[in-house]
C-alpha cells in the first residue's frame, strides 16, 4: 500500500494545510468508562450530596426521611381511648363531724378534758337468768378517762343503744355470768380512768349499731355509730 508523503515547504512559502484525520471509533473500553461515569453521577445525585469544585465547599445534608407506621384499627381505637381518658379527680378527705356523730372506734373529748371511747366489741346470747334472757346482744367496753382537775361522778354515766337503718330501740343486757352488771357505782378521780362493760340487744341479722354515751349529767351526749361483725 502506497503512503501519501507531504513534500517539505518551499522557502518563503507557508506550509500547506494538514489533511484532516478521520474520526476515531469508540471501542467497548470507551463505552465502559462512560457508563461507569454515568453510574457515579447517578449515585451522587441519589445520596443527595453535591460535590463542589473548591476546597471550601461542604457536602449538603441528605434529605430528611419520615417513617410512617401503619397501625391496626384496634390499636388506633385503644390509643384514642387512652388520650380521651383524664385522670380521676381525687375524692376529698372525710372531715370530722361537727354534729356529735362519731365512728365506733373514735374518742370523744369534752371541754372538761373528760374522754369517752368504745372498744372490744363482741357478740353473744344472754343466759336464762339474764334480763332479757336468751337474747342476742353485742358486748363492748365504755372507757372514761378523767383528764380534768375535778372528780367525775361515774354513777351519772348513761348508755343507750339502737340498731338497724330504722333505729330500732335496743334493750340493755344485764347478765352477771357475762360480766354485764349495768353502770358503775363509783367516782373517777382526776387523772384516772374507768372501764365499764356494757351490753345492748343486737339481733344476729343486724350489723348497724348506734351507741349514745354521756359521762355525766353536765356533758352532752356523744353518738357512736358503725357496723359490728
Amino acid at each position: 500500500m502506497s503512503q501519501h508523503v507531504t513534500p517539505p515547504p518551499m522557502p518563503g512559502f507557508p506550509p500547506p494545510p494538514q489533511q484532516p484525520q478521520p474520526p476515531q471509533k469508540r471501542g467497548p473500553a470507551n463505552a465502559i468508562v462512560l457508563g461507569s461515569a454515568a453510574a457515579v453521577i447517578v449515585a451522587i445525585v441519589a445520596t443527595g450530596v453535591a460535590v463542589g469544585s473548591g476546597l471550601d465547599d461542604e457536602a449538603k445534608p441528605a434529605p430528611t426521611v419520615t417513617v410512617t407506621k401503619t397501625v391496626s384499627a384496634d390499636e388506633a381505637a385503644a390509643a384514642a381511648e387512652d388520650a380521651s381518658e383524664e385522670p380521676a379527680a381525687e375524692e376529698p378527705a372525710a372531715e370530722a363531724s361537727d354534729d356529735g356523730v362519731h365512728a365506733l372506734d373514735d374518742t370523744v373529748t369534752y371541754e372538761s378534758d373528760v374522754e369517752v371511747s368504745l372498744s372490744k366489741f363482741s357478740r353473744g346470747v344472754s343466759g336464762e337468768y339474764a334480763s332479757p334472757e336468751k337474747t342476742s346482744y353485742v358486748k363492748f367496753t365504755v372507757k372514761v378517762v378523767n383528764g380534768g382537775d375535778k372528780t367525775l361522778d361515774a354513777t351519772m354515766l348513761t348508755v343507750n343503744c339502737s340498731y338497724g337503718q330504722d333505729g330500732s330501740s335496743s334493750e340493755s343486757i344485764f347478765d352477771s355470768e357475762a360480766g354485764l352488771d349495768g353502770g358503775p357505782d363509783t367516782k373517777v378521780l382526776a387523772g384516772r380512768s374507768l372501764n365499764v362493760p356494757w351490753g345492748c340487744e343486737l339481733p344476729k341479722g343486724e350489723k348497724l349499731l348506734q351507741v349514745e354515751v354521756a359521762p355525766d349529767f353536765d356533758s352532752e351526749t356523744a353518738i357512736f355509730t358503725g357496723s359490728v361483725k
